[in-house]
């Protein structure tokens, strides 16, 4: 018994559950002490984006120069960018049809949030077609150093994909350069490791702050839209992700499993980047290539951003059925398109949720923007749902375009798989099959081991 304690004492899994579970308890009871330990969580975040620009540059470049084949390089950001677009779609649609099912803003008495307000003039946005094409011409940075300032992750890839192409053509008087690259981020990893060890404190301080600021109340007010949110992203992660999963040879339970360390720290954190440097690091443990993981990753968290779209789709529509607004089919549908448009830019919009609503309402000339202020008391709790969604949908989105791309090595993901569920698990339901005309390449083999 003592040994089983001691076990689970040293389990992250346990540590952040329970971490979890004190500062809800600390928010309820202090609600002004809670509020005072978001200082943990902002450091704990702080640390982790402190690593972020050069691990994601690192990968990329080593990932390409590793590779050595451009076109290979091209088929897998193409199927990453196909896969993207076909998810994202079903995810906004999902949220639209549980919307249009439960109806949790028929009859809303927006009375009920007393006098609480938000100053929704900050989050007015320009006209849809500009706000757009400002995120795309966003992507490319002003200069390399600026991008690495800001920490902007899509100015980061594209810098480090032109990199890694550089590196290539230059062939062997790049190899140097790319050991100590690999060299370089080997050791972030490790600092990663460090860092890691704090998610407990972060989540703590997280969930504190949350109930302590917004309380169990608005929870109640708004109980049925936050249960819609929740049971919607769920629903989307077992039916979709899982048939995704199911369809490419693997268990979408025992990935979730095997990715719950990093699901309760965003859980606990709200936020998608506090775990981006492990899971690119144990990604790359179950076999994904490093060049498919470093390109495929860092893009989904801008234009994979599943569980931001469910998010979007229903907030949309909260806010019309709030109002008493009742769209038609066409209007539904047009606002499905627009979403389609906003939703793109999400990932890398501080305060995304807010700013991309805001510029969706805007665009439509039906929807007020000013409903905004209905969902700010519960927004931090969607968030946690959300968040999740958003980096489970990522993980699956890198196996299966791995697998799709012949950059999947399965042997190295059943080690992982042994590793951490115990001899004779194995990642593939059924035999890997490849095309005649793909050749798999052990992942294995152009990488070396990273510490767990």
């Amino acid at each position: 018994m003592t040994t089983l304690l001691r076990r689970l004492s040293k389990n992250l899994t346990v540590q952040v559950l329970l971490a979890l579970l004190l500062g809800a308890t600390l928010g309820v009871l202090w609600p002004a002490v809670g509020t005072s330990m978001q200082m943990l969580s902002d450091i704990f975040i702080k640390l982790i984006k402190m690593v972020i620009p050069p691990i994601a540059f690192l990968t990329i470049v080593v990932g390409i120069a590793e590779v050595r084949d451009l076109r290979r390089l091209g088929r897998v950001g193409g199927q990453a960018l196909i896969y993207f677009e076909v998810v994202s779609t079903i995810a906004l649609v999902v949220g639209m049809i549980v919307m249009n099912v439960l109806r949790p803003g028929a009859g809303f008495d927006r009375a009920a949030i007393g006098s609480q307000a938000v100053d929704v003039s900050k989050y007015k946005a320009a006209p849809v077609g500009s706000y757009f094409f400002d995120f795309l011409s966003g992507i490319v940075p002003d200069n390399a150093v600026a991008a690495f300032a800001k920490g902007d992750l899509l100015q980061i890839v594209f810098f480090g994909v032109l990199f890694g192409c550089a590196a290539v053509l230059v062939g062997d008087r790049a190899r140097p350069f790319v050991l100590v690259a690999q060299s370089a981020n080997d050791i972030l990893f490790n600092i990663v490791g460090m860092i890691m060890r704090l998610a407990p404190i972060g989540a703590f301080g997280a969930m504190a702050f949350t109930v302590g600021r917004y309380g169990l109340g608005s929870i109640l007010v708004l109980g049925h839209m936050l249960v819609a949110v929740y049971a919607t992203c769920i629903i989307f992660m077992f039916v979709v992700l899982g048939a995704v999963a199911r369809l490419n040879g693997f268990s979408f339970v025992r990935f979730l499993r095997y990715m719950a360390d990093e699901a309760l720290i965003v859980l606990g954190t709200c936020s998608s980047e506090s775990v981006l440097p492990r899971l690119m690091d144990k990604l790359t443990q179950l076999g994904c290539s490093r060049s498919s993981v470093g390109l495929v990753l860092p893009i989904g968290y801008s234009f994979n951003a599943d569980g931001t779209a469910i998010y979007l789709s229903m907030a949309a529509l909260f806010i019309a059925q709030a109002y008493g607004i009742e769209m038609t089919v066409l209007q539904q549908i047009g606002l499905l398109l627009l979403l389609l448009i906003t939703s793109k830019g999400s990932g890398s919009v501080a305060g995304s949720g807010f700013v991309v609503l805001a510029a969706t309402l805007s665009a439509t000339h039906v929807l007020p923007v000013e409903g905004l202020a209905l969902l700010i008391g519960i927004d931090r709790f969607m968030s946690e749902a959300r968040s999740v969604t958003n980096i489970i949908g990522n993980g699956v989105a890198t196996v299966v375009v791995s697998k799709m791309s012949a950059e999947f090595d399965p042997v190295q993901a059943d080690s992982a798989y042994a590793q951490r569920f115990g001899a004779g698990v194995k990642f593939n339901l059924k035999p890997f099959v490849t095309s005649a005309d793909q050749e798999v390449v052990p992942a294995a083999s152009m990488i070396s081991p990273q510490p767990d």
